[in-house]
């Protein structure tokens, strides 16, 4: 129970699968009541990495990877949010900016942007490439 109760705070969804290990020993305990204690430790081991690699291999949605949502934020606009000036321009900003989008985009409305050219804060851009979490983006 302590471990479900550490996943609700921790939403990592990894916790989880330990939790419900224990609670598959705890069943086998119901069953067999002298379980020997190293046994209860590798059933318990055993029982959370299956339940852990068959949520990450086969149940977890592949949408919400980070290549299926870096896909959907290809096109979107926002609005620049702090001034780009490209790489090399003297007292220039280092080539990065902010920009906002209406609603979340890869599960955050703001997010630190790159241009090719200069643009002004509350100039419309489009997201034209993903880099990790840089958004490579362009006047619209």
């Amino acid at each position: 129970m302590g471990l479900a109760l550490v996943e609700l705070a921790l939403p990592s969804f990894f916790i989880i699968w330990f939790a419900l290990g224990a609670i598959v020993v705890g069943v086998a305990l119901l069953l067999t009541p002298a379980l020997d204690f190293t046994v209860q430790i590798l059933l318990w081991t055993a029982a959370s990495v299956v339940m852990t690699v068959l949520w990450f291999k086969f149940f977890r949605n592949a949408s919400r990877t980070r290549a299926g949502q870096a896909d959907e934020a290809l096109g979107e606009i926002g609005v620049l949010v702090r001034t780009i000036e490209p790489l090399g321009v003297p007292g220039g900003s280092s080539g990065r900016g902010e920009v906002r989008f209406q609603k979340p985009v890869m599960g955050a409305d703001v997010w630190p942007c790159m241009a090719d050219e200069a643009i002004a804060a509350g100039e419309r851009v489009k997201v034209l490439a993903v880099d990790g979490q840089l958004l490579k983006v362009g006047k619209t």
